[in-house]
């Protein structure tokens, strides 16, 4: 199987140079993750505002994803063609016109077509990120790249109930989401003053790899699609933390609501964390799914101590806080997964439809578990999220099995 690569760098490539464009396609990577979550934290507003069911409100999180999903697997093709500098941009345009969209909207339905501008816009982010990052960043800091990326994610989904929660009880949810909007209009603008650094010439095919037999050719590798089935897995786990789990935990342990967007944060603060150590463990591409077992397989057992367990409120936010530190473990390790299935020249392909998985599963999980939560099965959800953790175990020893037999194969 024919593996991507780095462009042929220079073996003496500044930091400096790598550097910027680990932190420009960082601070985007932080707006995309923390447009996902500019409404999941006000629910509890948004419910009684609206008078609409956790159901209800977990459909709007469909209805993004669900969109993005169709946009991320359509740009990888567009990113390969074009470049994936205005991309980029226009994704980030539209994030910011769906946050002021959620703030002006009156009614559910208004709120779902701004769901419908925000998918569009967050479905670019991952195409355009690993073909900058593969292209762009010399070889040696790689690892170190895709744990940044994975850090400011992680970032931006800590960062949006620290920043709409407080405004929202200082002001309004519609105060909160509107200064959404303009922080990634802030970004969008910074990108535009250094639009040079995110410069890539798409003529050039990556230097000494062979191309693939046709633009759709990848799709005949099944690694690929077991890439797509992990992200799947992963993405019900990502969608139950974020919108339930927290609600979940304040139920079964008598956690007062301020400390409910705490437990979020600390799980994404931590997870960030533990992405910087996973990022020094990932320098060994041929253990990654070692590491992404032991990652997940504690997180796993975390989830069921919630589930079973009896605590004062204050352990809550720090058993998150756990549970986030070793799934960041696996974080680098999981985006190398997907490198070492990726065939030359197809990264915007690859990624585009392996993290259409992403979407999908984060579009099926708040209809599962907003119904579990609206029937009042609280212990439910959490026992659910460590089934769904294991699930990713399988998954990721599953693309290495597959992965070896197309070797052996070929």
């Amino acid at each position: 199987m024919n593996t991507s690569s780095t462009m042929n760098l220079p073996a003496s490539v500044p930091l400096r140079h790598d550097a910027g464009v680990i932190g420009l396609v960082g601070g985007a990577h932080l707006i995309s993750h923390f447009s996902q979550l500019l409404l999941a934290p006000l629910f509890p507003w948004l419910k009684t505002e609206f008078n609409v069911s956790y159901a209800e409100l977990g459909f709007l999180m469909t209805i993004f994803f669900v969109v993005s999903c169709a946009v991320q697997a359509l740009s990888g093709f567009v990113v390969d063609r074009f470049g994936p500098r205005p991309i980029l941009f226009g994704g980030l345009a539209l994030i910011g016109v769906a946050a002021f969209g959620y703030a002006l909207s009156t009614s559910y339905w208004m709120l779902a077509g701004a769901a419908v501008i925000g998918g569009i816009g967050n479905g670019v982010f991952h195409p355009v990120d690993y073909t900058l990052l593969n292209r762009k960043v010399s070889a040696p800091r790689l690892g170190h790249a895709y744990s940044v990326h994975g850090i400011t994610g992680s970032l931006g989904w800590a960062l949006a109930p620290a920043m709409l929660v407080p405004l929202t009880l200082a002001y309004s949810w519609r105060v909160a989401l509107a200064a959404a909007g303009v922080l990634a209009f802030a970004v969008l603008v910074v990108l535009l003053f250094n639009r040079d650094k995110l410069h890539l010439d798409v003529a050039a095919p990556v230097k000494g790899a062979p191309a693939t037999d046709s633009s759709l050719g990848f799709l005949k590798i099944p690694a690929v699609w077991m890439c797509f089935a992990f992200f799947f897995w992963y993405a019900i786990v990502l969608g139950v933390v974020q919108a339930f789990a927290p609600e979940a935990a304040r139920q079964l342990h008598d956690v007062p609501l301020p400390l409910v967007a705490i437990c979020l944060t600390t799980y994404m603060l931590c997870s960030a964390g533990g992405m910087v150590f996973g990022g020094f463990l990932a320098a060994d591409p041929t253990r990654c799914e070692r590491i992404v077992g032991i990652g997940f397989g504690l997180a796993a057992g975390v989830a069921l101590l919630l589930a079973l367990g009896s605590y004062p409120a204050w352990v809550v936010p720090v058993l998150f806080g756990l549970m986030g530190f070793t799934s960041g473990i696996a974080g680098p390790s999981r985006d190398l997964l997907v490198k070492r299935s990726t065939p030359a020249n197809a990264s915007g392909r690859v990624y585009g439809v392996v993290y259409a998985g992403l979407d999908i599963g984060q579009a099926v999980s708040p209809l599962i578990f907003g119904t579990m939560m609206d029937h009042g099965q609280y212990r439910g959800v959490l026992l659910g999220l460590a089934v769904m953790q294991a699930l990713l175990i399988a998954s990721a020893f599953n693309v290495r099995r597959v992965r070896r037999t197309a070797l052996v194969g070929a």
